[in-house]
């Protein structure tokens, strides 16, 4: 299992348009194969950082995932409001494989 944690930076004076944007591919990632840990915006600290994070089963599973997203009409919709609205500064992927599994006391 792969992570995918994305980083934004955002307007911070577009958090809505970035919760609704948020919202939307809380609905797309699923349906197109990811498993969708969340989406994050700033509350405290930081009011320019937000996070993504998705888990895949692998870069070829993500490959695919991204085909079906890019066809999904709720997908194509949120890039083109995430264009029109101009609400992400930067956007970064960093992959990760999970190190500490197994978790907890298995006995």
């Amino acid at each position: 299992m792969l992570t995918c944690i994305i980083r934004y930076h955002i307007d911070p004076t577009k958090r809505a348009e970035f919760e609704e944007y948020s919202r939307n591919w809380g609905q797309a990632i699923p349906r197109c194969g990811a498993d969708l840990i969340g989406y994050y915006s700033p509350h405290e600290g930081s009011s320019t950082l937000a996070y993504g994070i998705y888990n895949v089963a692998s870069l070829a599973d993500y490959e695919a995932y991204r085909a079906r997203l890019a066809a999904d009409p709720l997908g194509r919709e949120n890039y083109e409001f995430a264009q029109k609205e101009r609400f992400l500064l930067r956007e970064d992927r960093t992959w990760l494989k999970l190190a500490s599994a197994p978790h907890g006391d298995s006995a």
